[in-house]
C-alpha cells in the first residue's frame, strides 16, 4: 500500500497534468461548435474503422454457416430442376393426364469434408456422415460446382468417398445437348482435368462445351455438371476419340458436399439383378 502511495506522490504532477488536459478538452469540444464537429467526425472515423475490422473477423467465422445455407438452397433448386426434367420427359412420352410427379425420387444429405487427397495415384475423400445419417453405398457426391465422387465405404458417423481423381472410378458422361455418351476417367496427372473416352467420332462439340452426367445409372441423375471441354486428344481408334475435360469442382478446396439419395435405387438394382439372372439362365 505504501508503494502505491509513493507512486502517486512521485507522479502527482503527471496526474494533475492529465486531469487538466482531459478537463480542458471536454470544455473545448463541448463549448465550441467547430471543435465539437471535428471531434465527432474524427471519432466516427475511428469507431467505423474499428467496427469494420471486427465485422471482417466475425464474418469469417460465419462463412461455414453461410456456405451450408447456400448448399441447402442449391440442393433444393437442383431437386426442382430434376423433377421438372422428369416431368418434361413424361410429357413427351405420354398424355398429361397420366403424368406422375417424380419429385420424391431424389433427396440430398449435406455433409462436410473431413479429409481429402489430390496428389496420390488413388485419391479418396472422408466425410462426416455415415450410416446413422442414412448414407449407403454408391451414393453420388457433388458440391456446388459439380460431381465429386461416389461413396464406397461407410461407418456409423463417417464415410469414405472414392474421388473423381481416382482411376478406379469411371463416370458415364455426355456433351450437354447430345445423347451420345462416353466414360470419364482421371489420367493420374493434374487434379483439374480428366479424360472423356469412347466418344463416337460423329458427335460434334466445341471447346468450352459443358460435360454432364448421362443419367445411365442409379447413382447420378442426368444433367449434373462435371466439366467443360478443353481440347480433343489423339484418337485411339477409327470410330472413337477422347476429350480432355477441365473439371468444374475444385478438389483442392472441398468443404461442404451433398450426397445424392436415389429413392428408386433398390428398384433399379432389383431389375438389374433380374436381368443378370435371366441372361445367366439363357446361357445355360
Amino acid at each position: 500500500m505504501r508503494n502505491l502511495i509513493d507512486f502517486f506522490v512521485r507522479n502527482s504532477a503527471w496526474f494533475v497534468f492529465i486531469f487538466y488536459m482531459i478537463l480542458s478538452s471536454i470544455l473545448l469540444f463541448n463549448n465550441n461548435p467547430y471543435q465539437h464537429s471535428v471531434y465527432l467526425t474524427s471519432a466516427n472515423i475511428v469507431v467505423s474503422s474499428i467496427y469494420d475490422k471486427i465485422n471482417s473477423v466475425t464474418s469469417y467465422f460465419y462463412l461455414r454457416d453461410i456456405n451450408e445455407d447456400l448448399q441447402k438452397r442449391n440442393a433444393a433448386l437442383e431437386l426442382e430442376v430434376l423433377a421438372l426434367r422428369e416431368i418434361v420427359k413424361d410429357y413427351k412420352a405420354q398424355s398429361m393426364d397420366s403424368i406422375q410427379s417424380p419429385q420424391s425420387q431424389y433427396d440430398y444429405i449435406l455433409s462436410r469434408v473431413i479429409s481429402n487427397s489430390i496428389s496420390l495415384q488413388h485419391n479418396y475423400i472422408t466425410i462426416n456422415k455415415g450410416t446413422e445419417d442414412g448414407v449407403v453405398s454408391e451414393m453420388g457426391v457433388v458440391d456446388q460446382n459439380g460431381v465429386v465422387g461416389i461413396v464406397n465405404v461407410m461407418g456409423k458417423k463417417s464415410s469414405r468417398v472414392i474421388s473423381l481423381l481416382n482411376p478406379n472410378l469411371r463416370l458415364s458422361c455426355k456433351v450437354k445437348g447430345s445423347d451420345y455418351f462416353g466414360s470419364l476417367v482421371w489420367d493420374g496427372k493434374s487434379p483439374n482435368y480428366a479424360i472423356l473416352e469412347e466418344m463416337p467420332r460423329h458427335v460434334e462439340f466445341e471447346k468450352g462445351d459443358t460435360i454432364v452426367t448421362s443419367g445411365y445409372s442409379a447413382v447420378f441423375p442426368e444433367g449434373l455438371n462435371v466439366g467443360v471441354i478443353e481440347n480433343q486428344l489423339t484418337s485411339g481408334g477409327d470410330n472413337f476419340y477422347s476429350l480432355r475435360v477441365r473439371l468444374l469442382s475444385d478438389f483442392s478446396h472441398l468443404s461442404t458436399v451433398r450426397l445424392i439419395k436415389n429413392n428408386m435405387k433398390e428398384e433399379y438394382d432389383a431389375l438389374k439383378n433380374m436381368d443378370f439372372e435371366n441372361r445367366k439362365e439363357g446361357k445355360k
